[in-house]
């Protein structure tokens, strides 16, 4: 796998497009488009299940967006560069740039 700067369950924010400025959670990635809980939302018509009690209608669904319109943020809701480091065991993690920290997931 190669190194990802973006990961899933990753905090974002939104820095082009429509959404600019929202925040979110990346749900999946599909390398280079990640869907973001609540971000990018459009409109799909569905078709009615009778099988499973669903009705039909039109629904707000996430689509992709591309991973070069979001950056990370940390806990304080500010963006963060994000590097790499070889630990001792040969495993490569994410750190801040800023500060220093491992990166969790």
């Amino acid at each position: 796998m190669a190194f990802r700067k973006i990961r899933k369950n990753d905090k974002v924010k939104v820095i082009t497009g429509k959404d600019k400025g929202k925040t979110g959670i990346v749900k999946s990635i599909d390398f280079p488009k990640c869907l973001v809980e609540g971000i990018n939302l459009v409109s799909k018509c569905v078709k009615a299940n009778p099988n499973i009690n669903e009705a039909g209608g039109v629904r707000k669904i996430e689509a992709p967006i591309h991973v070069s319109n979001l950056t990370l943020i940390d806990e304080t809701d500010a963006i963060i560069k994000v590097g790499a480091k070889v630990l001792k065991d040969g495993k490569k993690v994410r750190i801040n740039k800023k500060t220093g920290k491992e990166l969790t997931g």
